[in-house]
């Protein structure tokens, strides 16, 4: 009977390790489910605009800039860049993925004369740093259900960014922190 009990004892105590363990690890695991305290921070309000002529403020992103569809970025307008901007920058995320808020493209270093942003391309000079697909380029909506939305920021600062191709989502937002002039928002919508 005694031998039962310490035998018992030590599988809950086991169990239960084994528990606290799972939990650690998937919150650990676990990226930012809303956008960041950091990325909050980054807004300031402006003058500057950054729209689409594919897609108005959260209305649908149209399928042809989806992965259902070409997965190519939509065109973009910029418009009321301050004066004093030395670069642009522009990350399009997810915060409603299910691992987190899910960085869809990062572009860094742009031109503040561009104007527009063509469908399928990106300015001259500007880098395409890694998004969460792991690559150099823009990565369409693509959520696996449900509603999500994918926000395009952008943000004007006075300073180039001494940043590699390898940039994420995380390295532009801590190095633009002290140095954005302003920045423009557009959200887009999309469900499979």
């Amino acid at each position: 009977m005694r031998k039962t009990k310490i035998l018992l004892l030590i599988l809950l105590t086991i169990l239960l390790f084994l528990v606290a363990g799972i939990v650690y690890l998937s919150q650990s695991s676990k990226k930012e489910t809303a956008p960041s305290i950091l990325e909050e921070e980054l807004t300031k309000p402006s003058s500057m605009k950054i729209s689409s002529p594919a897609f108005e403020n959260n209305q649908f992103i149209p399928v042809k800039y989806t992965c259902d569809g070409e997965n190519i970025n939509p065109p973009l307008k910029i418009e009321d860049v301050p004066e004093g901007t030395k670069t642009l920058a522009l990350i399009v995320d997810d915060p409603d993925a299910p691992m987190g808020v899910w960085s869809h493209w990062v572009l860094f270093n742009i031109d503040p004369s561009v104007q527009f942003i063509e469908e399928n391309s990106y300015p001259e000079g500007a880098i395409q740093g890694l998004n969460d697909f792991k690559k150099h380029s823009y990565g369409g909506p693509c959520p696996p259900s449900g509603a999500h939305r994918y926000y395009f920021r952008l943000y004007a600062l006075d300073t180039i960014l001494d940043l590699s191709s390898e940039a994420t989502r995380e390295d532009v937002l801590k190095t633009i922190k002290d140095h954005i002039l302003a920045s423009a928002e557009l959200m887009g919508l999309y469900q499979r």
